[in-house]
């Protein structure tokens, strides 16, 4: 039984949905496993809806060796053509192949700064934005801030990782606090983790 709460709309009357807003949506995560998976995901939803993604997690966890960004490195054809045949699997050689590339840059990001968390992170001084102007009638598909970040991680070699996609992320993982704000997860996370007020 879902508990009756004031959430933001977007995950309805979805069970994933509310699970995954209730637990993971806007929480800060510094977990690099965490951002790996995140990340793939929105790679993943490219041109797709996030309720798909959500309901596919488990086949991608499953061919995917649970998002293991070391092993996904290492991946060669037959493994593209292995997790093209999953059943359930997204069949779309060109995103499982940017998976298997953007492991390998997201490694060398690890060795740079130590953890991508740390990357990521550094862009926002290590707190998160509440943009107050940002509401169900007013939320950006992106901002400079994600724009920025893309144009890096390109250049670091990454792909399918536009300012779109990076801000989603960027919401996902917590660096952007954008829980509407009627939403009860809003000032949960705000009592943990306060952010900085943007106008």
């Amino acid at each position: 039984m879902i508990e009756q709460k004031n959430r933001c709309f977007w995950c309805g009357e979805d069970e994933l949905m509310i699970k995954y807003h209730d637990e993971e949506f806007g929480m800060p995560t510094f977990d690099d496993h965490k951002q790996f998976e995140h990340l793939s995901l929105e790679v993943l939803q490219c041109g797709l809806n996030w309720r798909y993604v959500i309901h596919k997690r488990k086949i991608f966890r499953s061919c995917l060796d649970n998002f293991d960004f070391e092993k996904i490195s290492q991946y060669n054809e037959s493994d593209i053509d292995r997790i093209m045949q999953f059943e359930g699997m997204l069949r779309s050689r060109r995103k499982i192949a940017a998976l298997i590339n953007n492991a390998k840059c997201f490694i060398k990001i690890r060795e740079e700064f130590g953890s991508f968390s740390n990357y990521i992170w550094s862009y926002v001084d290590n707190v998160p934005l509440l943009y107050s102007s940002h509401n169900e009638n007013n939320l950006p598909a992106k901002n400079e801030l994600s724009e920025r970040i893309a144009k890096d991680l390109k250049i670091r070699g990454f792909k399918y990782v536009g300012a779109v996609t990076i801000y989603s992320h960027l919401q996902g993982v917590g660096i952007i606090n954008d829980h509407f704000k009627n939403c009860f997860r809003r000032e949960e996370i705000i009592s943990k983790y306060p952010p900085k007020v943007i106008d």
